[in-house]
């Protein structure tokens, strides 16, 4: 008696549920992800093998840029709004709540307090055009101590970091690092580029 034979079919695949996976994953990370924002200047920090990360949140930034001008950053948009009201008071400079929701969205500035309201009152495209002459630092009229020391009474958690140029004077930084040794502050963190640590020790 001759054996009947089974047509045999080719296995397919549905590739319906992969698809509609890669497209929900490509939607949840456009939703969820989060540009770094934009610095007012850029820095080529030194090397080191220190492998020390700063904090995600709570943290104080001075940069220090290739032409000796010092800028001041801090995250937190509440921590901002309550810091520009602080400085406001002390220096006698007023702000509208424009220019403090503009304050609240920058990530660092280097122009003294006198000159920071009309920095404020600029289009975004006019602000990135602007020459800005740093932070004073000097003995005579140190406004990096008092945005440092408001900074902490507005948020007693934060840390500080120090982002210098590679090719800084060493002169500025050590004066950043007397302000705040003059308010008391001895730790800090130096923010530097990840390099390979030596094999051959």
């Amino acid at each position: 008696m001759p054996k009947v034979k089974v047509k045999r079919t080719k296995p397919t695949l549905d590739m319906t549920p992969m698809v509609d996976l890669a497209f929900l994953l490509v939607t949840f990370f456009m939703l969820t992800t989060k540009f770094a924002p934009e610095e007012a200047v850029v820095v080529d920090t030194p090397s080191s093998v220190s492998e020390i990360k700063l904090p995600d949140t709570n943290i104080i930034t001075i940069t220090v840029d290739k032409d000796n001008r010092v800028f001041f950053g801090v995250d937190g948009q509440g921590t901002k709004e309550s810091l520009l009201d602080k400085m406001s008071a002390k220096y006698g400079v007023s702000f509208t709540e424009e220019e403090k929701k503009t304050f609240s969205l920058l990530t660092n500035f280097g122009v003294p307090v006198n000159q920071l309201k009309s920095y404020l009152s600029m289009e975004p495209n006019a602000r990135k055009e602007v020459n800005q002459p740093g932070i004073p630092v000097d003995s005579a009229r140190n406004e990096l101590g008092d945005w440092v020391h408001q900074t902490r009474l507005t948020n007693p958690k934060v840390a500080i970091a120090i982002k210098g140029d590679v090719d800084v004077d060493y002169s500025v930084v050590q004066k950043v690092i007397q302000t705040l040794q003059d308010r008391k502050i001895n730790r800090f963190n130096l923010v530097t580029d990840m390099e390979n640590r030596p094999t051959n020790l």
